[in-house]
């Protein structure tokens, strides 16, 4: 695993939360009626109910800021918190637009206001350092100088025993490297190999490259896509898609808008889904047609969202 420091703004951001929810808490303990009345609204039966959010609320604070004096390693206290800000809002949006105005015990609209300082404002930056820390825990040790592409690809066995050089020999291969198996755009690729194996056969071998074990467990995940003969090549240290140049993603070509749109689109509406992360979360993808262990075509993903004509690329 690599190891990075933090960027200090991920501290500050963290103090400053620390401070707010103090402060807040402490209001809503020592003062449980002043919001109700500034609000206009009745003043709770039971206070000490609503002194034990401001508890709650300021030992929140107190977590802050103890991730603050290092963000990346106490990154569950910022998951807490950020799913916290996260639901909190979903909440009141419901609480003020599905809640008939004359059902008693609903919070009026102002109320909505204190979710833009309690969370909203708080919600970027602490996905943020979430990212920053998945990244730096997830990422295995670079090497210094990667393989060449003829020494990988007689490095590289497939499950079947076939070396990488061996099947690109004789006729060119498809190498598709796949994102992580629980990734929705994982699971179109293959969904799209699967429908037009024959066509690709036609013209090249496919050769699938994925960072899971080789295991039964893989083997039954390929074979939902009716692909468990075609040959694979595990790679769940990465060096095979570093030979190739397949870099790690940045944040803006793996959680883009773009890439959140075809995203659900992909997910939901194809119903393709998600699973769990297997594999570098932050890897990005990539196809080549490969003959005599050379380069004659290659798909390099802009996005994590891009979706190759793998038939064209064969062609």
């Amino acid at each position: 695993m690599q190891t990075e420091s933090y960027r200090p703004w991920m501290k500050w951001v963290l103090i400053a939360a620390a401070s707010y929810n103090l402060c807040w808490g402490g209001w809503v303990v020592l003062f449980p009626d002043q919001l109700f009345e500034l609000t206009g609204i009745a003043t709770p039966l039971y206070p000490g109910i609503w002194q034990c959010v401001g508890m709650i609320v300021g030992v929140y604070g107190i977590g802050y800021g103890i991730a603050a004096f290092d963000p990346l390693r106490h990154w569950p206290i910022v998951l807490v918190g950020f799913l916290g800000k996260l639901f909190g809002p979903i909440g009141m949006l419901w609480n003020v637009l599905m809640i008939d105005p004359s059902t008693p015990g609903r919070l009026p609209g102002e109320w909505l206001w204190l979710s833009l300082s309690n969370d909203l404002i708080w919600i970027i930056p602490f996905a943020g350092i979430l990212l920053a820390a998945m990244r730096n825990d997830s990422a295995p040790m670079e090497d210094s100088v990667p393989m060449t592409i003829a020494e990988a690809n007689q490095a590289f066995l497939s499950q079947h025993g076939k070396t990488l050089s061996e099947l690109n020999r004789d006729r060119p291969a498809l190498l598709v490297f796949l994102r992580h198996s629980g990734c929705t755009f994982c699971r179109e690729a293959l969904a799209d190999i699967e429908v037009r194996r024959d066509k690709i056969e036609q013209s090249a071998n496919i050769v699938l490259v994925h960072m899971g074990a080789e295991n039964a467990e893989t083997h039954k995940y390929f074979t939902s896509y009716s692909l468990g003969d075609v040959d694979r090549i595990s790679d769940p240290t990465r060096k095979l898609y570093r030979s190739y140049h397949l870099r790690r993603g940045a944040v803006r070509e793996l959680l883009g808008p773009s890439v959140w749109w075809r995203g659900f689109w992909v997910a939901i509406v194809n119903r393709h889904g998600v699973g769990k992360l297997g594999g570098d979360g932050f890897q990005m993808p990539g196809a080549f047609v490969i003959f005599g262990d050379k380069i004659v075509k290659s798909f390099r993903h802009q996005t994590a969202a891009e979706r190759p004509d793998y038939c064209e690329l064969v062609r």
